[in-house]
């Protein structure tokens, strides 16, 4: 060991000091990138911790990969976590808050403006009627018959834009968009120029000349409110009806696993497409396991693991003993890499075909204890129905009597196929008394936990209030176009969202002429059909 390590003072061992210092280093110089960049994000996305796992998360945060045998005779089951915070990540934070509060103020006057201007709007025609019986009555001709037809109209017409207004722009938001709705905006400044305009001529007109013709006055008023129901119908077409023909398909990809959805968009700006596609994310989309993405750089790593370079001859006379270190390091490393990615592939190969095994014995062990207590379910509420109504146990507490039976078949099952993050405790117990109480047979119990499905199928923690980051070079208020790409970009991973514009089909008819399809058999006497 002593002369390895005297020896030129270029093996392996004589070089682990340096080493470590230059390892060090460049550790505090990756620490000071990574506190640089975290200073430089513009936000922070807190979400609500999820609910507890059945098998804690630890698959997810780096830990080392429990034992498929681990929990053989364990009875509980517990987790620890730590989290620490620095000075940085408070100020972050507090920032991040600070965002959230003026999104919530922008959102909450947006909505005040709308209930001013929709009030202006319904107390307009009032006010054009109610005016001259205030300031000038006695001048005022009497209408008769005419004005109660009219006023019956105007009541009518104001209650069916009341309706059709409170149906249109008075529904719950979907969702925080980062730009005004251009179309939106533009009817909204529409109608208040029209206001604005009938209440000019209104003051100047009627007003100021005291007007005596109130069968006129009322006809006004009637055009005013005709005036808005146009307007309406024009709202309409515009945020209702023009997006309904498809004229873009989009690609959407998931940046780590690279699952890929096709849909097929009308006219739509890039925000409005941005949160059309996260609705059709959530219920399309299976969930997104960060675990699964760990296998590859895993194996990896453990290539390059076993690799240890040893330069016993030293490098040449007059050269840099560092620079030809190095020179002989990378050669050694490519020349192994290059030896180890000729059997890579049976590596990969047989590791895979191991854990298909595993998982079907996995799925073949729960599969049998879920059977076997939805069996114990059906006796029991057999038993049950010759009791009295007061000793029936309800769906709940049956559901938790049977959960301890299929308890460590579906543990083994969860964390092989490495989803134990995504199922707690308290939702399978849930589940399986959904199930129960339907009626639903053991298959329909599995199949949530056999095939991964969309995200809404989980707990409310792991979708609601996701906050998006929309990505796009082009201006998010403007329309899809072809070869139009933006990202939106969430905590773990982002989907990339390319347009293409579907072409313009041409098509064209043929005739063909019906006789063509005639034919004439004549039979001969001397054959034999």
């Amino acid at each position: 060991m002593d002369t390895e390590s005297t020896y030129s003072g270029y093996s392996y061992y004589s070089g682990r000091s340096r080493g470590s210092h230059r390892h060090g280093e460049r550790s505090r110089d990756r620490h000071k990138s990574r506190s640089k960049d975290s200073r430089s994000e513009k936000s922070v996305t807190i979400n609500t911790p999820p609910a507890e796992p059945l098998l804690g998360d630890s698959s997810v945060r780096g830990e080392p990969v429990q034992d498929d045998n681990w929990g053989e005779t364990t009875t509980a089951i517990t987790g620890t976590s730590e989290h620490s915070l620095s000075q940085e990540d408070i100020v972050r934070i507090t920032k991040d808050l600070e965002d959230s509060v003026g999104l919530n103020c922008r959102r909450y006057l947006t909505r005040i403006l709308a209930v001013i201007l929709g009030v202006l709007v319904l107390l307009t025609p009032l006010a054009f009627l109610v005016l001259p019986h205030l300031l000038w009555p006695d001048k005022l001709q009497n209408c008769g018959t005419a004005c109660e037809g009219l006023y019956i109209s105007i009541a009518f017409k104001l209650l069916i834009l009341l309706l059709a207004v409170w149906g249109l722009f008075f529904r719950p938001p979907r969702a925080s968009l980062p730009r005004v709705f251009a179309f939106r905006a533009l009817l909204s400044v529409l109608v208040l120029l029209f206001v604005i305009s009938y209440w000019l001529f209104y003051a100047v007109r009627i007003l100021e000349a005291q007007d005596a013709d109130y069968q006129g006055i009322v006809q006004y008023a009637v055009s005013l409110v005709d005036a808005l129901l146009f307007i309406h119908y024009l709202a309409i077409v515009l945020l209702e009806l023009r997006q309904l023909q498809p004229c873009f398909s989009v690609c959407v990809t998931r940046s780590t696993d690279g699952e890929t959805r096709h849909y097929n968009l009308g006219q739509l700006s890039i925000q409005q497409a941005a949160l059309a596609i996260i609705e059709h994310y959530y219920s399309d989309f299976p969930v997104h396991n960060p675990a699964l993405l760990s296998a590859s750089k895993s194996r990896a790593a453990k290539h390059l693991a076993g690799l240890k370079v040893y330069n016993v001859d030293g490098p040449g006379p007059g050269n840099n003993p560092a620079a030809g270190l190095a020179h002989s390091q990378s050669r050694a490393m490519i020349a192994a890499a290059a030896r180890r990615r000729d059997t890579s592939h049976n590596e990969l190969y047989y590791e895979e075909a191991e854990h298909e095994r595993r998982v079907r014995k996995r799925k073949a062990r729960l599969v049998v204890a879920v059977e076997e207590a939805f069996t114990h379910i059906k006796r029991m509420q057999e038993e049950e129905q010759k009791k009295s109504p007061g000793d029936v146990m309800d769906p709940r507490e049956a559901a938790q009597a049977i959960f301890p039976s299929m308890t460590r078949a579906l543990q083994k099952y969860l964390r092989t196929t490495k989803q134990q993050h995504c199922h707690s405790m308290e939702s399978i117990q849930q589940h399986l008394a959904f199930c129960i109480t339907n009626n639903m047979t053991p298959k329909a119990f599995l199949e949530s936990y056999l095939t991964p499905g969309p995200t809404l199928q989980y707990s409310r923690d792991r979708w609601l209030a996701r906050q998006w980051t929309l990505i796009s070079e082009a201006s998010v208020t403007s329309g899809l176009r072809d070869g139009t790409v933006f990202l939106l970009k969430c905590v773990d991973f982002s989907l990339v969202i390319a347009a293409k514009k579907i072409p313009f089909v041409q098509m064209s008819e043929e005739y063909i002429d019906p006789k063509s399809h005639k034919f004439v058999l004549r039979l001969q006497s001397e054959t034999s059909v």
